[in-house]
């Protein structure tokens, strides 16, 4: 699954192309992507609602939160106390296991995998980066409209296994953010400028469960998934199977402090790509996966000392780690 790194990814590639933009038309080609993993039973008109939602809309810059996308709509703005306005709806995203989100000019070839798409339109547009890609210049000099002066290009919506989920959601306060609705519940990420390590941190030392396991609590901290716990964990040296109630304070902050830094590690680097699930939006792979000292290297040598990294399953997820530099708690 693309973790905080590999969505900020993405979300940068598309605030490079749809900000600004307005939106033409969708059109739905599996309605399951507009579900989630608990319902996938989607009425028909959940359909033509959200069409009629997101025609004309017009979108503002990309935010996220851990793992979540959403896009503001700029046409859909309320009065704020103070007499401005802000914001009330936006286009929620998510990628779930294998989710994509990549740009295309409308007369490429759909993939297989493609449930939904955008139709969207900006005076403004840059050259397609699929076109790049390919070598083609279609646009001219920077500034200009994509083929034929048109501005029309496509956000396509793809996924192998229908994890992920397009929506609309009404956005809600959250200290100084507005973010939607459906995650209110999410913590904030170790990237967010708001984001509280020492609280964060005496949170997770009330807990009984295994480290690991409170490390990907999205409601606890978000962002951080299976690659980027058992390296956080690794680099602070804490075995994942240790009780966050039974270890000092001193450890807990410096596992989190290890998160942050191996995400913004992965983030300089594209995020991780393993297979061809998780891709920028113009297709492109990260490549942090030449960085990774324990995540997927049971049985060959920890990068730090030399010792077999082992493998068990803490939460019913695959964990790696080194007997060695992760000693167990006593």
């Amino acid at each position: 699954m693309p973790e905080l790194p590999e969505v900020e990814s993405v979300r940068r590639g598309l605030a490079d192309h749809i900000t600004g933009a307005a939106v033409r038309s969708l059109t739905v080609l599996d309605r399951r992507i507009l579900g989630t993993t608990s319902q996938r039973d989607v009425p028909d008109a959940s359909v033509p609602a959200l069409a009629s939602v997101l025609s004309g809309a017009a979108l503002a810059e990309p935010q996220r939160r851990g793992k979540f996308l959403w896009v503001p709509f700029v046409s859909g703005l309320s009065p704020e106390p103070g007499g401005g306005v802000s914001p009330s709806r936006a286009l929620s995203l998510h990628l779930g296991m294998s989710g994509q989100l990549r740009i295309h000019i409308p007369d490429e070839p759909l993939h297989r995998h493609t449930r939904a798409v955008l139709d969207l339109e900006s005076p403004s547009l840059r050259e397609p980066l699929s076109l790049r890609r390919a070598g083609t210049n279609s646009a001219g000099a920077e500034g200009e409209s994509a083929p034929g002066g048109s501005g029309r290009f496509q956000l396509r919506f793809l996924d192998q296994r229908i994890f992920g989920h397009l929506g609309a959601d009404a956005l809600v306060a959250d200290g100084p953010d507005l973010i939607p609705s459906s995650i209110a519940h999410i913590a904030r990420d170790p990237l967010d400028p708001h984001w509280e390590l020492e609280a964060t941190a005496r949170r997770m030392q009330r807990s009984r469960s295994a480290v690991k396991a409170v490390l990907m609590d999205q409601r606890v901290v978000s962002g951080v998934g299976n690659i980027y716990a058992d390296e956080a964990l690794h680099r602070a040296g804490v075995h994942p199977l240790a009780v966050p109630a039974r270890t000092r304070i001193s450890r807990l902050r410096r596992v989190l402090e290890e998160a942050r830094t191996v995400m913004a590690e992965a983030l300089a680097q594209g995020g991780t790509s393993f297979d061809a699930l998780y891709v920028h939006v113009n297709g492109d792979s990260g490549y942090f996966s030449r960085s990774l000292r324990v995540y997927g290297r049971a049985g060959g040598e920890c990068l730090q000392c030399g010792e077999p990294v082992r493998r068990i399953v803490v939460g019913g997820r695959g964990t790696h780690f080194c007997p060695r530099c992760q000693p167990p708690q006593r």
